[in-house]
Protein backbone atom coordinates (compact mmCIF):
# COMPACT_ATOMS: atom_id res chain seq x y z
CA UNK A 1 0.00 0.00 0.00
CA UNK A 2 1.02 3.59 -0.76
CA UNK A 3 -0.05 6.96 0.66
CA UNK A 4 -1.36 9.28 -1.89
CA UNK A 5 -0.41 12.70 -1.50
CA UNK A 6 -2.59 15.20 -3.44
CA UNK A 7 -3.26 18.79 -2.42
CA UNK A 8 -3.53 18.67 1.37
CA UNK A 9 -5.25 15.32 1.63
CA UNK A 10 -3.31 11.72 2.00
CA UNK A 11 -5.03 8.67 1.01
CA UNK A 12 -4.22 4.74 0.84
CA UNK A 13 -4.46 2.87 -2.54
CA UNK A 14 -2.64 -0.24 -3.63
CA UNK A 15 1.16 0.02 -4.85
CA UNK A 16 -0.01 -0.77 -8.91
CA UNK A 17 -3.00 1.88 -8.61
CA UNK A 18 -0.29 4.26 -6.83
CA UNK A 19 2.13 3.55 -9.24
CA UNK A 20 -0.20 3.84 -12.48
CA UNK A 21 -1.73 6.66 -11.13
CA UNK A 22 1.81 8.57 -10.77
CA UNK A 23 3.25 7.52 -13.77
CA UNK A 24 -0.23 8.79 -15.66
CA UNK A 25 -0.09 12.40 -13.75
CA UNK A 26 3.55 12.68 -15.09
CA UNK A 27 2.66 11.90 -19.33
CA UNK A 28 -0.93 13.55 -18.79
CA UNK A 29 1.74 16.70 -17.83
CA UNK A 30 4.28 15.96 -19.98
CA UNK A 31 1.95 16.03 -23.26
CA UNK A 32 -0.34 19.34 -21.59
CA UNK A 33 -3.30 16.75 -21.34
CA UNK A 34 -5.38 16.56 -18.55
CA UNK A 35 -7.90 14.08 -17.30
CA UNK A 36 -9.88 12.89 -13.69
CA UNK A 37 -8.86 9.58 -12.56
CA UNK A 38 -11.64 7.98 -9.77
CA UNK A 39 -9.69 5.09 -7.71
CA UNK A 40 -11.17 3.35 -4.43
CA UNK A 41 -9.20 4.67 -1.13
CA UNK A 42 -8.55 4.66 2.42
CA UNK A 43 -8.65 8.05 4.14
CA UNK A 44 -6.43 8.66 7.48
CA UNK A 45 -9.82 7.48 9.72
CA UNK A 46 -9.60 3.80 8.03
CA UNK A 47 -12.92 4.54 5.91
CA UNK A 48 -13.39 3.72 2.79
CA UNK A 49 -13.65 6.44 0.42
CA UNK A 50 -13.91 7.12 -3.56
CA UNK A 51 -11.42 9.93 -4.57
CA UNK A 52 -11.38 11.76 -7.51
CA UNK A 53 -7.75 12.99 -8.73
CA UNK A 54 -7.60 15.71 -11.17
CA UNK A 55 -4.62 15.44 -13.35
CA UNK A 56 -2.79 17.54 -15.43
CA UNK A 57 -0.19 19.90 -15.67
CA UNK A 58 0.84 21.55 -12.19
CA UNK A 59 -0.67 18.77 -10.31
CA UNK A 60 1.17 17.88 -6.89
CA UNK A 61 1.33 14.06 -6.58
CA UNK A 62 2.93 12.26 -4.35
CA UNK A 63 3.05 8.65 -3.85
CA UNK A 64 4.96 7.27 -0.19
CA UNK A 65 5.50 3.84 0.58
CA UNK A 66 3.87 3.19 3.61
CA UNK A 67 3.27 -0.36 6.71
CA UNK A 68 -0.39 -0.70 6.59
CA UNK A 69 -1.43 -3.67 7.38
CA UNK A 70 -4.73 -2.78 6.02
CA UNK A 71 -6.64 -4.82 2.59
CA UNK A 72 -5.74 -2.69 -0.70
CA UNK A 73 -8.84 -1.07 -2.05
CA UNK A 74 -10.01 -2.43 -5.86
CA UNK A 75 -8.59 -0.30 -8.28
CA UNK A 76 -8.75 -3.03 -10.94
CA UNK A 77 -10.64 -0.79 -13.40
CA UNK A 78 -8.84 2.57 -12.46
CA UNK A 79 -5.67 0.70 -13.75
CA UNK A 80 -7.07 -0.47 -16.27
CA UNK A 81 -8.47 2.54 -18.01
CA UNK A 82 -5.16 4.53 -17.11
CA UNK A 83 -3.16 2.26 -18.87
CA UNK A 84 -4.95 2.47 -21.72
CA UNK A 85 -5.16 5.84 -21.96
CA UNK A 86 -1.10 5.98 -21.60
CA UNK A 87 -0.92 3.72 -24.46
CA UNK A 88 -3.09 6.01 -26.86
CA UNK A 89 -0.83 8.76 -25.91
CA UNK A 90 2.37 7.40 -25.93
CA UNK A 91 1.43 5.51 -29.08
CA UNK A 92 1.47 7.43 -32.52
CA UNK A 93 -1.93 6.36 -33.93
CA UNK A 94 -1.41 3.97 -37.21
CA UNK A 95 -2.19 5.59 -40.76
CA UNK A 96 -4.61 3.21 -42.83
CA UNK A 97 -4.92 3.19 -46.94
CA UNK A 98 -8.17 5.09 -47.83
CA UNK A 99 -10.06 3.54 -50.87
CA UNK A 100 -10.36 6.45 -52.76
CA UNK A 101 -8.14 7.58 -55.79
CA UNK A 102 -6.16 10.77 -56.04
CA UNK A 103 -7.86 13.62 -56.83
CA UNK A 104 -6.92 14.47 -60.29
CA UNK A 105 -5.53 18.05 -61.28
CA UNK A 106 -7.63 20.48 -63.06
CA UNK A 107 -6.63 21.65 -66.43
CA UNK A 108 -5.04 25.07 -66.24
Amino acid sequence: MKHLTYADQSVLVGDEAADTLVRYAAILSDTNHADTVIMNAIESGGDSVVATFVLGAGVNLMAQTTSSELNEPGNSEAVDYMNSRIGRITSAPRAHPTEEPWPTQPDV
